[in-house]
């Protein structure tokens, strides 16, 4: 009789996919039962559904996210009001905080987390995942209010498809991120959303990080290499054809990978790492917060990952990229045919590197002297897209605490939920 054999990786994801599905069963009988009770139970089963409110929550998909939250629950936890963490890391940094008014829950990975989000009783989530109402994340009719909170500077277009069309507000870190929203929503039929200038979270705490780090003793001049992932990012398109010229310079280099290509692309990171282990000019960082390499580094590599902004926003350097042609086709910023804000004043502050100067790029970068007209470009870029700066946490509590009145009053007015 033959067995049958399963491989590892085969045996692997079907064992996540049934404990999904189990996770996702279990919390839509609870659902139904809830339900029932309502009906049948009348002003009883009602009041039990009511227990299960809660009128501030916010959902983190894991620790990378907790220096964008972090000002928020810092301010809740300073006006002594009560807010429930949801997050589907073990490890979250939440966890090892001493909060008396912040309550932080691990709701799961995946499938079993989406099966917990989409029964919930709460006034008002906020949240950095985008794609509600698209992807498994649902809208609960029990819940007020849901927002999004941008976890970049740059446009807030660049989601997938379809990633913010279904909150009921977006929290932005400039103004000028109003535009396209509004553009789309025109194009698409949807109805306007809040959209609130708060500033950015996870700046305001890199800020004061970066300033607290101490001077290194001695400095040899440094590159950061600092790509998006993917097949477009600096590691993935060019590899060995720009990381061998920089090795070769004797200058330290450091490597920061996307935290995606972890995950995506472990394969190419282990073969580039092994190409470069006798290179002791060559550093690897993997560590959860940027700041370390970037107050070391004298100038950036990169391609159109985020990290551009924060480190011209931070530590006011001269960075270079190289053109990506990056497809817009799965994006929403497809729809607005035209050119991105992030592209369009990368080129302003930026220093464009070309392939073909792969081969002499010390000289290049020797002769990439910053100047004043960049300088002041960096300064615009950062006055547009990093307004309110140091007062996010705030704002965004505020925000959070003015919405769930409001609805409030209304429910009181018209007797309604809605």
């Amino acid at each position: 009789m033959e067995l049958l054999y399963i491989d590892p990786g085969t045996g692997s994801m079907l064992f996540s996919v049934l404990i999904g599905a189990t996770a996702t069963l279990y919390f839509l009988a609870r659902a139904v039962i809830l339900k029932l009770k309502f009906i049948l139970g009348g002003k009883k089963g009602a009041a039990q559904v009511d227990a299960s409110y809660r009128p501030y929550v916010i959902y983190s998909e894991g620790g990378q996210y907790w220096n964008v939250f972090k000002p928020v629950v810092d301010e809740f936890e300073r006006r002594k009001i009560s807010l429930s963490y949801l997050t589907s890391s073990k490890d979250d940094p939440v966890f090892s905080q001493q909060y008396a008014y912040v309550k932080p829950e691990f709701i799961g990975e995946g499938n079993a987390a989406f099966a917990r989000l989409n029964m919930l009783s709460a006034g008002f989530v906020l949240a950095t995942t985008p794609g509600l109402g698209v992807y498994q994340w649902k809208r609960s009719k029990n819940v007020k209010h849901y927002s999004h909170v941008l976890h970049m500077p740059n446009d807030a277009t660049t989601y997938r498809l379809f990633g913010l069309d279904y909150f009921d507000s977006v929290l932005l870190t400039g103004d000028y991120q109003k535009e396209d929203l509004r553009t789309l929503e025109t194009q698409r039929g949807l109805p306007p959303k809040a959209l609130e200038t708060v500033g950015c979270t996870y700046l305001d705490v890199l800020s004061e990080k970066i300033k607290s780090l101490p001077a290194e003793e001695s400095h040899t001049f440094t590159v950061l290499v600092s790509p998006s992932w993917g097949d477009v990012g600096v590691l993935k398109r060019y590899g060995e054809r720009l990381l061998d010229p920089l090795a070769e310079t004797g200058w330290h280099i450091i490597i920061r990978p996307h935290p995606q290509s972890k995950k995506s692309e472990a394969d190419m990171l282990a073969r580039l790492e092994q190409r470069y282990a006798d290179k002791s000019n060559v550093e690897w960082d993997y560590n959860r917060d940027n700041i370390h390499s970037m107050k070391r580094a004298d100038i950036m590599i990169s391609d159109f990952s985020g990290i551009i902004f924060d480190y011209t926003f931070l530590c006011d350097k001269p960075v270079m990229y190289v053109n990506a042609d990056m497809d817009l086709r799965p994006y929403d910023a497809y729809d607005l045919h035209k050119q991105l804000w992030q592209f369009s004043v990368l080129e302003k502050m930026g220093i464009k590197l070309n392939e073909a100067d792969f081969a002499d790029i010390k000289t290049v970068i020797q002769n990439a002297n910053d100047s004043p007209v960049l300088a002041a470009e960096r300064k615009d870029a950062k006055r547009t897209a990093w307004m309110h700066e140091g007062e996010a946490g705030r704002r965004i509590a505020d925000f959070m605490l003015r919405t769930v009145e409001e609805k409030t009053q209304q429910m009181n007015t018209t007797g309604s939920s809605k």
